[in-house]
């Protein structure tokens, strides 16, 4: 079998590495197209690059983000089209981030192009079954179109590495963005409430250095975006890594990919409690769970990982346990192959 994987995706971006590293691990053959030029100039070179494969795969799946390229695909493809919607940019630009109003013009645009992009698919792969809930109450698409497939991690990267550390305290671990699903307000008031205490937080992200980086916050370290490839050397450093803690909707409906990543590298995840997360862990086995938007209960359970050395490691072994028998990048589309029926 052939795949077209078509769009105008980033190829470094983890959900393109795990699909892609997936689809060639269960022998299927990735022809990939790919445009990252600016403008319309990107789908005249996605029509230049595909009219050369025409005829040539059995399947084309459009790579996350998908909305606009779906268009083009559905007017280019003869085959069947998977899409990999993976994250509504309706609720992102409106609800989660709130750049537009929900009345205004651009709100009615962006939902047009999650309908429209939904309705050309024949079946639409989502991250997590909260989220396809969303898609078919906010979009009317019958659950029979979804399949879900988990983030993941690629795990030709994010595996176990040994950290050599001469720290006499406990270091926790955040990488991330600002994005209000993130919750970064809530892990710098937990690390204001645990100042007294003997823990540091390593927080990676240019972004958030930016914008939130406090000189009175003397336990924390704002560092800048860290390369992909290092992540598991920063994270293996960390006792504990954290996940997202936002008071968002959004933040209920996904599981981002530093929890996946965390597992990957087999440290112990600590993350906020919401349905989509409870699809995959389950507290105080192979994660720890606190209340979403509660620095409070955030820093409870921090220093409950610090005193209890037993939980902590026994997460991070489960946790790598479930990774690798559920979440590798072969796992994860040898589950999609066998849902794929169109």
């Amino acid at each position: 079998m052939t795949i077209c994987y078509f769009g105008i995706y980033n190829p470094d971006y983890a959900r393109s590495r795990v699909l892609i590293n997936g689809l060639k691990q269960n022998g299927i053959n990735v022809i990939e197209c790919n445009s990252r030029r600016y403008g319309l100039l990107k789908y005249f070179d996605l029509f230049r690059k595909h009219w050369q494969i025409r005829g040539k795969y059995d399947f084309l799946l459009v790579g996350f983000p998908g909305y606009q390229a779906m268009v083009l695909a559905r007017a280019l493809a003869r085959q069947p089209i998977i899409f990999d919607a993976f994250s509504s940019l309706y609720d992102s630009m409106v609800f989660d981030r709130r750049i537009v109003g929900p009345k205004s013009v651009r709100a009615k645009y962006y939902w047009f192009l999650d309908w429209f992009s939904c309705r050309l698919a024949d079946r639409i792969i989502i991250d997590t079954n909260a989220h396809i809930g969303y898609y078919m109450d906010k979009f009317g698409i019958k659950k029979e179109k979804f399949i879900r497939v988990f983030v993941g991690a690629d795990e030709r990267i994010m595996r176990p590495v040994i950290a050599e550390s001469n720290k006499d305290y406990f270091l926790v671990h955040f990488h991330g963005s600002c994005v209000p699903l993130q919750g970064i307000e809530y892990i710098l008031a937990a690390a204001k409430i645990l100042e007294s205490e003997n823990i540091k937080f390593k927080i990676i992200g240019s972004k958030i250095k930016k914008n939130f980086k406090d000189e009175s916050l003397l336990n924390v370290d704002f560092l800048d975006d860290a390369p992909y490839g290092k992540l598991p050397q920063q994270m293996a450093m960390a006792d504990i890594c954290l996940g997202i803690f936002g008071n968002t909707n959004k933040a209920r409906r996904v599981i981002p990919n530093k929890v996946f990543e965390a597992l990957a590298v087999g440290r112990a995840i600590l993350t906020g409690n919401s349905p989509a997360i409870r699809e995959l862990l389950v507290d105080r086995e192979n994660a720890l769970f606190c209340r979403l938007a509660d620095s409070q209960d955030l820093a409870d359970k921090i220093m409950e990982l610090k005193n209890n050395s037993e939980l902590r490691e026994n997460i991070a072994q489960k946790g790598r346990e479930l990774f690798n028998q559920e979440l590798t990048s072969r796992k994860i589309i040898e589950n999609l192959l066998k849902e794929f029926k169109i």
